[in-house]
């Protein structure tokens, strides 16, 4: 199983959004950049955002706590190696259940051709 680490630096998260793929679905965004450095050992990279718009402080921490799991649980096994890989919660993130936002990163990543077996 490949390496998993967290993006940390803002500048990070800006060059995944510069990058223009991104899938929309009802329970999440998936924003994905390829690395310019490809390394056959790089760990996989992803990072959670939750703007104020998905609502107070405990709910936002309650959505990156789902898209956390979310991420751990999908990315290592089926995402492509060598991108950054940004989940932005929703309004929804919370009310939805988790089986559907497993079908909603399966969706997103299959759509943007990052979706490995």
């Amino acid at each position: 199983m490949p390496i998993i680490e967290a993006l940390r630096q803002r500048s990070q998260f800006l060059a995944t959004a510069a990058s223009g793929k991104k899938w929309v679905a009802p329970g999440l965004i998936l924003q994905i950049a390829k690395r310019q450095i490809h390394d056959p050992i790089s760990p996989l990279r992803y990072g959670l955002t939750a703007s104020s718009k998905v609502g107070n402080a405990v709910v936002r921490n309650r959505a990156r706590r789902r898209l956390r799991a979310l991420a751990q649980e999908i990315l290592p096994l089926h995402a492509l190696l060598g991108h950054d890989y940004v989940l932005i919660a929703r309004q929804t993130t919370i009310k939805r259940s988790y089986m559907a936002l497993q079908q909603d990163l399966i969706t997103a990543l299959k759509k943007l051709k990052a979706w490995r077996d």
